[in-house]
């Protein structure tokens, strides 16, 4: 991407923040990336949506990931695959067991077991989000070989996502979004 690619400046605008924070992961940062005011706007996630699909296998059954931060990225990308003629359902991954009826930590239309899932992330520190999200699918009797994120921090992610044997797709770098920001 380019500083001129609306994904890119929008995403620079809305999202990124320079100050102190403390990460979900525990570290502290002097930059902040929270993609909820782009994921959630009508306009991001029509710029999000195709990028983050052509980064799903194309053998996958369905696009999962963590509650909050996943929801919109994978309702948005199965309604663009649906508009594309391609079948391939959202599933979210709860952060705990449902606490009655049958305990689920998956909902969604669950494909069968075996199937490929591809798991969809909005920003990778350590990867923590997304290998919790990993862990329920296999546990579930899904293979997960993927990890598609719209930000990657470069801060450890990778190697953590490599450590469990899958691969990172990342749209975008830190440092693009930062040098990006007004």
């Amino acid at each position: 991407m380019t500083a001129l690619d609306p994904l890119l400046a929008m995403l620079a605008e809305r999202a990124y923040r320079r100050g102190s924070f403390t990460l979900a992961s525990g570290r502290t940062s002097s930059h902040y990336v929270n993609c909820k005011p782009v994921t959630l706007s009508g306009r991001g996630s029509a710029l999000l949506a195709p990028r983050l699909l052509a980064l799903v296998e194309p053998e996958a059954l369905a696009v999962a990931g963590l509650t909050l931060g996943a929801d919109p990225l994978v309702s948005s990308v199965a309604l663009v695959a649906a508009q594309a003629g391609r079948d391939l359902d959202a599933l979210i991954v709860r952060k705990e067991a449902k606490g009655h009826g049958t305990g689920a930590w998956l909902e969604g239309p669950l494909p069968a077991p075996g199937a490929l899932v591809t798991v969809l992330e909005d920003v990778v520190t350590s990867g923590g989000s997304a290998l919790k999200a990993v862990t329920q699918l296999r546990e579930a009797g899904y293979r997960v070989q993927r990890v598609v994120t719209i930000v990657d921090r470069e801060e450890g992610g990778a190697a953590a996502f490599a450590a469990a044997g899958l691969e990172l797709c990342a749209l975008v770098r830190l440092a693009e979004v930062a040098a990006a920001a007004p």
